[in-house]
């Protein structure tokens, strides 16, 4: 752990201002559980398709049914030392940008100003149709006085706020939007959708702005944390990874350490 922190230290050292690009592996020790094990292989299926939302009312049904029982987990959840870390790192100068995979808005409960939600926040709900929008809660409340019974189901839980809850959903009533009665979304990426122009183009002018790159807790199976890496290659920024397990851009980083990332984070700003 300490000749981790060391190393870390030293890249920071070199390379002062980085982007931080974070992924499930921060969030796991708040309780919200991580899709990838150390392979960077599904531990479940992947997580509900932008598509098959949009066109399939089933879909939808089973979706904020499960999301009943998945929801609770991200909504009570609070951060967690990584997450206060890096935030302190971003206090002391070290952090140009932190651009976040995640969905929980825990980086900004922990003190972090500088971030970016690649994937969106899970706490609010956007129409597909028109400008409506409201808190994830009040959504579920509605959701909860329109199928009562769901109630007092319980699950296992998924780190995108599912659950695995397999019953038949056929009779579950979905919450339309109150303006236009069109379909109600978490305002996040799903899988199968892209990541909007701006967050990327805003990730991007940090990465050309920063000394290096850091990443927190990725597996970067996802593209759209992967191109960052292949980005900072392509610019010559030097890149070092914090994350448990392999990765897909193991063979373009500069600095791989394999530890825990709390505890490393905790030695790194001792040493700094």
């Amino acid at each position: 752990m300490e000749d981790a922190a060391a190393l870390l230290v030293d890249f920071i050292h070199r390379h002062p201002r980085l982007m931080i690009l974070t992924g499930a592996g921060v969030s796991t020790d708040s309780g919200i559980p991580d899709y990838r094990d150390k392979n960077g292989e599904w531990k479940r299926k992947p997580p509900v398709d932008h598509r098959d939302f949009m066109r399939c009312e089933r879909t939808r049904q089973r979706y904020w049914g499960r999301a009943l029982i998945g929801w609770p987990v991200i909504r009570n959840s609070q951060p967690n030392p990584a997450h206060f870390h890096l935030a302190e790192l971003e206090q002391r100068g070290h952090v140009e940008l932190l651009v976040t995979q995640n969905v929980d808005r825990l980086h900004q409960q922990a003190g972090s100003e500088k971030v970016i939600d690649l994937h969106g926040r899970a706490d609010e709900i956007q129409c597909m149709s028109c400008n409506f929008r409201a808190d994830r809660q009040t959504i579920h409340n509605r959701s909860y006085a329109l199928n009562p019974a769901f109630r007092h189901f319980q699950a296992d839980t998924a780190p995108d706020g599912d659950a695995d809850l397999e019953v038949d959903f056929n009779s579950f009533r979905v919450v339309d939007c109150p303006q236009c009665a069109g379909i109600l979304k978490p305002d996040v990426v799903f899988f199968g959708d892209n990541v909007p122009k701006t967050r990327v183009q805003l990730a991007m002018d940090a990465l050309r702005a920063s000394d290096g790159l850091l990443v927190v807790g990725s597996s970067l199976m996802v593209y759209s944390g992967f191109r960052f890496c292949r980005i900072a290659k392509e610019w010559n920024k030097p890149l070092a990874s914090l994350t448990l397990g392999r990765t897909r851009a193991d063979d373009l980083i500069d600095l791989k350490l394999n530890t825990h990332i709390g505890e490393t984070l905790a030695a790194v700003l001792q040493q700094l």
